[in-house]
């Protein structure tokens, strides 16, 4: 049986030939970035002829003669965590119209999984880096990754981000004012009337909880006859099962009169597992125990009771971080920048005032 050759894939050439345009012409015409300098009636007759060949453009081969892959890796710790999903979906709305393809990976909210994905990232020559999984002890690690290609940190730092701290070498952040958040949201439990508040606290390694426990006791202590009384306990994870095992704690141990009638989460995933606790125990959120998140991940809205809670804006954050990674190498990539976005507090259905018998009490 004679076996014939495989038929040659068609090449760029052949589509300039088709559409009777240079080469260079044709190559401009179907690269995104380049598109619009190339006369609309050629564009459209050059994708033609390219669809008709089934032409398929060469990554391999654009990338050593760009210099470029058109790709931005971007690192988020959890992907069960539905508020990454919005990161990323703001990532890739930015990304797309410049032809760049975001690359995602997970790490588990691991270091030592942050160090390999990211280095098996720039193997595959990524033009810029967004992470959004960092801990605090991975700055020496981001730091070096710094110097060999474009980063970006999401959500997530290494510096202090209170009023007036700066950003310090290349570092180029998008961040929310963490500690303005918890704040907010723990003043509208005192507003409310509670004067036993505990808060379930994150990774002391992570800055937005770092920033989220600070903001929170700075409410407590600026709040006359309020008590903090959360426990030591510190989430393992940023799960719903932590945020149960915690409150349940808060809510069984010690006598009555020292139990929170409210509890601020230092994510929503933990406020959730919080309502759990509520409701295994017999009791009833709100009236009987408030619960505040943050993030305002999609569906909280739907939780039963829909979830009051801090926004932060992941779509909003994942399109400033794409914005700057694409910037790249230009002039202004070695300018530090920080971007700070203001947070929003959501009043849902799981807070109200304490019960009367409490507030009565002096709660």
């Amino acid at each position: 049986m004679i076996r014939r050759p495989a038929p040659r894939p068609p090449t760029l050439r052949d589509v300039a030939e088709l559409a009777g345009v240079h080469v260079g012409t044709a190559s401009r015409a179907l690269n995104p970035a380049q598109s619009g300098l190339v006369n609309p009636a050629t564009r459209a007759r050059v994708v033609e002829c390219a669809a008709r060949l089934g032409y398929r453009p060469n990554a391999v081969a654009q990338s050593l003669r760009n210099g470029t892959t058109s790709t931005v890796g971007v690192v988020v710790a959890d992907l069960a965590n539905p508020y990454f999903v919005q990161l990323i979906r703001g990532i890739e709305a930015e990304a797309r119209p410049h032809g760049v393809m975001p690359l995602v990976v997970e790490t588990h909210d691991d270091s030592e999984t942050l160090e390999r994905v990211v280095t098996r990232l720039i193997a595959n020559r990524i033009d810029s880096l967004i992470v959004s999984a960092a801990h605090m002890t991975d700055e020496p690690f981001i730091a070096a990754i710094e110097a060999q290609v474009p980063t970006i940190l999401a959500v997530r730092t290494f510096l202090d981000t209170g009023p007036g701290k700066g950003v310090t070498d290349r570092r180029r952040e998008v961040l929310q004012d963490d500690a303005q958040g918890a704040r907010i949201a723990a003043e509208h439990l005192i507003g409310l009337g509670h004067r036993r508040i505990a808060q379930l606290r994150g990774d002391p390694t992570i800055s937005s909880f770092v920033g989220r426990s600070r903001g929170y006791l700075e409410a407590i202590a600026a709040a006359p006859g309020v008590c903090d009384v959360s426990t030591d306990d510190i989430a393992g994870t940023s799960t719903i099962a932590e945020g149960r095992r915690i409150a349940r704690r808060l809510l069984v141990e010690g006598p009555a009169r020292d139990r929170p009638t409210a509890i601020f989460a230092h994510n929503d995933l933990m406020a959730l597992g919080a309502i759990d606790a509520v409701d295994e125990l017999g009791l009833s959120c709100p009236e009987d125990v408030s619960v505040v998140g943050y993030n305002d991940a999609p569906l909280i809205d739907h939780a039963a009771p829909p979830l009051s809670t801090v926004r932060l804006p992941s779509w909003e954050i994942g399109r400033h971080s794409a914005r700057l990674a694409l910037s790249g190498d230009d002039a202004e990539s070695s300018v530090p920048v920080r971007i700070m976005l203001t947070p929003e507090f959501v009043v849902r259905s799981s807070t109200t005032a304490p019960p009367a018998r409490l507030r009565d009490a002096g709660a």
